[in-house]
């Protein structure tokens, strides 16, 4: 179980202005000052259960991992109030993220200390501002508004974070999910708290994700002097001809919700470093990104096929980074949107673009996911920033889909 720290109020003042800031800009703030660079949390999450727990959250830390990469993992939840005497509620929502970061860069290219988090020019400025900490701030004062409005809610509400999301994912989302799934829990809903906004919170919302499923091909020839060919052979010559065949293929063709699969090479490695010298072996990294009209073994089938037509000597190795998934519109999608209009005004649009999330493993225990955040143009960038007026209005979309859920259990 979680230590708390002591939760703080709602309304605080900027040091330097003496002027209001809003409990959601406060809370973003605090996040930021967390140099939670991957795996480290930095007592984000501490933060989090600290505002949680007096809501009613039962808050578990999972720590899992080597010691010299100690993930963190906070599942809290907060029990719906029965619907009747005789009756609990059945519906859960979770609210999920990442407290993690990842690195700065050189820090002399900031304009300010990438920790220290900086109003300027209308902005809020620090690692983690636009991915994602403004999001999980959002998300605790947007339930903290609803549970005040709303104590007795048929709607049970949880948080799952993790200081695993912008490395290797091996212990985070993914850990604390299977040890969901090992308990029986049921997830209804889900809503990742990932900057998917192209300008303006609402805009753009992801209902799934490709895919991910990457290749290393090891092509052997035989190595030999590069003024008498015929004694040696080039694998670089030899997958060539296969190579631009793969290039060429349609893997399918997409769907509505799906562009069509991407086959890219990112790296090739051959030779010796010598002018002279025919290399021994070719050695290919390549990736997948694919919808729901293909699936790993049809792709893996289909591309050792055009290798072993063009008799090619070579070993494969494959590594499958996620599966896709997909939200149709139904309840959450509804509700989301409906949001986001009352919100805004925006119309916003569905999209599956991107890389991947750790939507991929909350969707093998939960059936509606989406993921709904501020602007993306910043992240991962020197100066990483999130306009501070998207701040309220992402907060209050977040309170308005659990107002929207719930009524759909109270009516």
């Amino acid at each position: 179980m979680i230590n708390p720290l002591s939760p703080k109020s709602h309304l605080t003042s900027d040091a330097d202005s003496n002027t209001p800031m809003s409990s959601t800009l406060h809370l973003a703030k605090q996040l930021i000052a967390c140099g939670s660079r991957t795996p480290d949390d930095a007592g984000c999450q501490q933060i989090i259960a600290a505002r949680l727990i007096p809501l009613g959250f039962v808050c578990e830390t999972m720590s899992r991992g080597p010691n010299h990469f100690r993930v963190t993992n906070l599942w809290a939840k907060r029990p719906a109030a029965p619907v009747n005497k005789s009756q609990a509620a059945t519906k859960l929502i979770v609210l999920a993220g990442h407290t993690d970061v990842v690195p700065s860069g050189p820090l002399a290219q900031w304009q300010s200390d990438p920790f220290t988090p900086t109003e300027r020019d209308g902005k809020l400025y620090g690692r983690g501002a636009a991915d994602m900490k403004t999001s999980l701030a959002a998300f605790v004062v947007a339930v903290e508004e609803f549970v005040a409005a709303q104590p007795d809610t048929a709607l049970s509400i949880g948080f799952l974070l993790t200081s695993d999301e912008e490395g290797p994912a091996l212990d985070g989302t993914v850990k604390v999910c299977e040890a969901l799934q090992a308990r029986g829990e049921q997830l209804d809903y889900c809503i990742i708290g990932e900057p998917t906004a192209l300008e303006r919170s609402g805009d753009m919302i992801k209902n799934g994700r490709r895919g991910s499923l990457s290749g290393q091909l090891t092509v052997k020839g035989l190595q030999g002097h590069i003024a008498y060919p015929h004694l040696a052979k080039n694998p670089i010559h030899l997958l060539a001809p296969a190579l631009a065949e793969l290039v060429a293929i349609e893997w399918d063709p997409g769907n509505a919700f799906f562009p069509p699969t991407s086959w890219q090479v990112s790296n090739i490695h051959g030779g010796t470093g010598a002018s002279n010298v025919i290399p021994g072996a070719l050695v290919v990294d390549f990736n997948f990104r694919f919808g729901t009209e293909s699936t790993p073994e049809s792709l893996q089938s289909r591309l050792q096929a055009v290798l072993d037509r063009h008799a090619l000597d070579y070993e494969l190795a494959w590594t499958l980074g996620g599966l896709p998934f997909l939200t149709t519109p139904g309840t959450l999608v509804e509700a989301v949107i409906d949001a986001i209009k009352f919100e805004t005004g925006i119309d916003t649009v569905l999209s599956t673009s991107g890389g991947t999330s750790d939507g991929r493993f909350i969707a093998n225990l939960c059936p509606q996911v989406i993921e709904l955040g501020p602007p993306n143009a910043s992240i991962h960038q020197i100066d990483e920033h999130v306009s501070l007026a998207e701040i309220e209005p992402l907060k209050n979309i977040y309170r308005r889909v659990l107002e929207n859920l719930s009524a759909r259990l109270n009516p």
